[in-house]
């Protein structure tokens, strides 16, 4: 049965205070949870004050402003001094108050609810999207309503679709987006703006693409200095464009250096599919570098590789994509390239606020990929 999740910095329902909002806020060790008992007509809502919900004009009170201040700095307006921020942020957190977005949208006649459709979200990449999304759309005033797709149903993105269109929504998105994913909300008519994070394949100034773009040639440069020569890779899923893009800028680098691809296996961006690349082949492909299109599938690599006898790094070099915080303590630790999943889904976010907004849409910015060099590469054995 699907279900749509309310998620804020990528926990279900915490319900946290306020403070959190403050730039470089640490997180509260106590979270109160409010007694909503009554709302204010801009939507406050917060912990109990003998059994009664905070308002804005309490946190004006006491922040020592008024009720517009506070309101303005709600609403995210700059113009506010930092000692007056800091009291109304202060206020905030000492009330436990929270904004009411129900009421606010009733107010305001605005949903502040944003729909997004994902798929595995069980996995590394796609679950810190996700929090990235949630927290852009925690800053923003809105909370992000996920819908995870069940890839064993053939008719998921259909059913999901059809449900997150029946709530009043003020826009939808599609994160960790398979070519499917991509058609089915090309094919759907929204009635409010939608975004699809996909990224573009042969597009060199799309800069989602910028981690296969730059960084696969950097893997590949940092092994052949090491005197790699015969490389295979680790492929994800086909369905995805982020892994068809991995596959054509590996075979490009490669090409560009006179370097050989004796095989390229296939996986579905988990480490039991990694494993299985290896250890179901009958012979290992006579290479000296392994390149894994995720770090979750090096893993699994490097496992069925031990398994048959190979030793890391001294017969064979492994690295990976995206620099999970696991990657550090593989065995060996694991030579990657780090991405900047969280900013992806705040990117996505703030392409939809922008057609929310109906405002130009800002240049994405996407840091350019980090090599990050670890013990499992090494020297390209002499054979």
């Amino acid at each position: 049965m699907l279900s749509i999740t309310s998620v804020v910095k990528g926990q279900i329902n915490p319900e946290r205070p306020l403070k959190a909002w403050a730039t470089n806020a640490p997180r509260p060790a106590d979270e109160r949870t409010a007694v909503n008992t009554r709302a204010d007509p801009l939507g406050g809502g917060g912990a109990a004050t003998r059994g009664k919900a905070a308002t804005i004009y309490d946190v004006a009170q006491a922040a020592g402003v008024s009720h517009q201040t506070v309101s303005r700095f709600l609403r995210g307006f700059e113009g506010i001094r930092p000692e007056t921020r800091e009291r109304v942020v202060q206020a905030l957190e000492d009330l436990g108050y929270r904004p009411n977005l129900t009421a606010r949208s009733l107010k305001s006649g605005r949903s502040h609810r944003i729909g997004a459709l994902t798929h595995e979200i069980s996995l590394v990449g796609p679950s810190r999207i996700v929090e990235g999304a949630s927290i852009a759309a925690r800053e923003a005033g809105y909370v992000l309503d996920i819908v995870s797709l069940d890839s064993s149903n053939p008719r998921a993105i259909e059913d999901s679709l059809a449900l997150i269109t029946q709530h009043d929504l003020a826009g939808v998105l599609a994160l960790a987006v398979t070519d499917e994913m991509t058609r089915a909300f090309a094919a759907t008519a929204f009635r409010v703006p939608a975004y699809v994070a996909a990224e573009s394949e042969g597009v060199p100034a799309d800069p989602r693409g910028i981690l296969s773009r730059v960084g696969l040639p950097m893997l590949v440069a940092h092994l052949a200095e090491l005197g790699h020569r015969r490389f295979v890779h680790i492929a994800g899923p086909s369905m995805w464009s982020a892994a068809r893009n991995r596959v054509r800028d590996y075979e490009a680098a490669l090409h560009s250096r006179g370097l050989q691809s004796v095989g390229i296996l296939h996986g579905d961006w988990s480490a039991a599919s990694g494993y299985r690349a290896i250890s179901e082949l009958a012979q290992v492909p006579d290479a000296t570098a392994f390149l894994a299109a995720n770090d979750q599938m090096a893993l699994g690599a490097m496992l069925a590789l031990k398994e048959r006898g190979f030793r890391i790094p001294a017969d064979v070099s492994v690295v990976g994509v995206d620099d999970i915080a696991e990657a550090a303590f593989f065995d060996p630790p694991l030579t990657t390239l780090r991405n900047d999943f969280e900013g992806q889904g705040r990117a996505a976010v703030f392409q939809l606020l922008a057609r929310i907004g109906n405002t130009e849409v800002a240049p994405m910015s996407v840091p350019a990929p980090l090599l990050v060099i670890r013990r499992s590469s090494g020297p390209a054995p002499q054979r």
